[in-house]
């Protein structure tokens, strides 16, 4: 099993953290949710509340408590974890069919009707993008980059394609811009001139390269500039950031997409060229 933090393990964390400022209903709900998170993905709401002995409204309380919107958007949490720690794309649209069926839902099966829900969610996670990206944080990433005399891009794992790209791009615009891809092992020493005159962007989603919080941290330590791509204002690239964009990518059958991301990548690197356009 992964030691990176994750959605999960941060979540889980949070409640232990709290534990002792929730009301007795709620620590039930807890302890419950502590002790058997391999079962919460599949059970449903009213045999949890069973097992915890509680009503099903204040498992929508302990939800709510949390920031979820509901119980069943908290239970997610859970599955993603499932699908995430299941790194054969076999298993895990094996595992997204058994969560499925549990909810009485039906998965795309045919090419044509996974390419017609990957769209649909895809223009609704562009949708929540620009609703949920404020206009000041893109002009301090934007000023941040125009003014780095150096620009350092962290991707690992399914992130690095969006790191690449924006690697790619800024070094069009003719920018001092590189890659740290760790080869050979070398992650720290790639980062290893980083300065405050310099910016580092990072990017990581649940769960969390390691790799990439340790070198996010060396970073702030050598006072550098960070943006970071992220998944949760609570990802461990959030605390060191100086702008932080949360994105929600689209999901089908446990496999995110990366669309929003790289769109956010293009929109800071075009803006970055009109800004030099205009100077």
């Amino acid at each position: 099993m992964s030691t990176n933090p994750t959605q999960l393990s941060l979540l889980q964390e949070d409640i232990r953290r709290r534990y002792d400022t929730l009301s007795k209903r709620l620590k039930q709900v807890a302890r419950y949710i502590l002790d058997n998170s391999n079962s919460i993905a599949f059970d449903t709401v009213a045999s949890i509340a069973q097992h915890a002995d509680v009503p099903p409204s204040t498992l929508i309380r302990f939800a709510n408590a949390f920031g979820f919107s509901g119980f069943n958007e908290m239970k997610q949490v859970f599955r993603q974890h499932l699908m995430e720690e299941t790194v054969n794309y076999t298993e895990r649209a094996r595992l997204f069919r058994q969560t499925a069926t549990e909810d009485n839902a039906v998965s795309p099966e045919s090419p044509a009707e996974i390419l017609n829900v990957f769209s649909m969610v895809n223009s609704q996670a562009l949708q929540q993008l620009v609703m949920q990206t404020r206009p000041e944080q893109l002009d301090k990433a934007v000023s941040l980059l125009d003014g780095a005399e150096n620009i350092y891009i962290i991707g690992l794992r399914r992130s690095f394609s969006v790191a690449s790209y924006l690697t790619y791009a800024l070094r069009h615009l003719e920018r001092r811009a590189f890659l740290i891809d760790g080869l050979g092992g070398m992650f720290a020493e790639q980062l290893s001139m980083v300065n405050p005159k310099d910016v580092v962007i990072a990017i990581s989603y649940s769960p969390y390269a390691r790799e990439a919080v340790e070198l996010v941290e060396l970073g702030a330590k050598r006072g550098a500039q960070l943006i970071a791509i992220t998944d949760s204002q609570v990802s461990p690239l959030a605390a060191f950031s100086d702008v932080c964009f949360v994105v929600r990518e689209a999901q089908v059958d446990g496999f995110r997409s990366q669309v929003a991301s790289l769109c956010l990548a293009q929109t800071l690197a075009v803006s970055l060229a009109l800004t030099n356009a205009a100077t």
